[in-house]
């Protein structure tokens, strides 16, 4: 039985000034690369990231999927990260437990070296099918399993619903997804206030202006319902989330969906956005469950130490 919900407040006492934070993080990663043309780049060849993931266990291909885990699982990272720094904490988790773990980078702009995910979503998901593509041929499985986190969390519906990955992914995992884009605590309002800086995020940083709420990207991701068929769904937010808000609209419906809000199962987690797909191992626990759903074993605040 899942613990009784507490009504927790936010222990942040100024949220403003965080959103405002975030959103002058976002105009200033923009203004860095306004002299960069946008385009989209093929995954990151091999080199000392993919090394730097291989000696940790994971982004082996040499790697054979077990009888009890047989579809390896791709992570995908969210905006501003790359295929090591956003999993130093999950990959590790899930090599110990005998999957076959990989990940790639998408979305880089000219310029802007190790920072990845900030190219038009669209064709980051390209880049997402090509990957798995690679996966499925160096594994031998049929499907593969698909972990993301903020932006990673939400791209790979558009490869399920308009690249044909439905036939090739036996579940999403979402961890704090933009799946309905961000509010940034309604801060993007102010967006229509300066024109100069919306032009800004949409020429030189298109992943950003394809997450504000209500942006045709997303229009067109979320018309005619959120899933598609043969794919089991399972979204984990937390309530303190400070970056895609409100949390509520991370969640999905339709069939194959799960929905959890990580205080339901730990009312202690404090987790905010980057935490939650970083560090919590609570968070971890659930999207071993997500992805094994057969041996799936109770979340709990005491999950932090499994």
């Amino acid at each position: 039985m899942l613990p009784r919900k507490t009504p927790w407040k936010t222990p942040r006492k100024t949220p403003w000034k965080r959103a405002l934070t975030v959103l002058a993080a976002l105009l200033l990663t923009a203004g860095a690369t306004a002299t960069a043309v946008p385009a989209v780049a093929a995954p990151a060849p091999a080199g000392a990231v993919t090394a730097a993931a291989t000696s940790s266990g994971w982004n082996d291909y040499s790697c054979k999927p077990s009888a009890a885990h047989p579809r390896p699982v791709v992570l995908v990272h969210g905006t501003f990260a790359n295929s090591v720094d956003n999993w130093l904490g999950l990959a590790p988790y899930l090599v110990r437990r005998g999957y076959c773990v990989f990940s790639l980078d998408y979305g880089q702009l000219p310029g802007v070296p190790l920072v990845f995910g900030l190219g038009p979503i669209d064709a980051s998901a390209g880049q997402l099918a090509t990957y798995v593509d690679r996966v499925l041929a160096a594994t031998g499985a049929g499907q593969v399993d698909l972990v993301g986190h903020s932006q990673g969390g939400m791209m790979p519906r558009y490869y399920l619903k308009f690249l044909g990955g439905a036939a090739k992914v036996n579940s999403l995992t979402g961890i704090a997804p933009s799946n309905r884009g961000t509010t940034l605590l309604g801060l993007t309002k102010l967006l229509e206030y300066f024109p100069a800086a919306k032009e800004l995020l949409t020429e030189k940083t298109p992943a950003l202006a394809d997450q504000i709420t209500g942006s045709p990207f997303l229009t067109k991701l979320n018309e005619g319902g959120d899933t598609v068929p043969g794919v089991r769904y399972t979204v984990i937010a937390t309530r303190y989330d400070d970056v895609v808000t409100p949390y509520r609209s991370q969640f999905l419906t339709g069939p194959g969906v799960t929905n959890v809000l990580i205080q339901d199962l730990c009312p202690l987690d404090l987790s905010t956005h980057a935490p939650l797909g970083l560090l919590d191992r609570i968070a971890f626990h659930e999207v071993a469950n997500a992805l094994d759903p057969a041996r799936a074993t109770p979340t709990t605040c005491a999950s932090v130490l499994g």
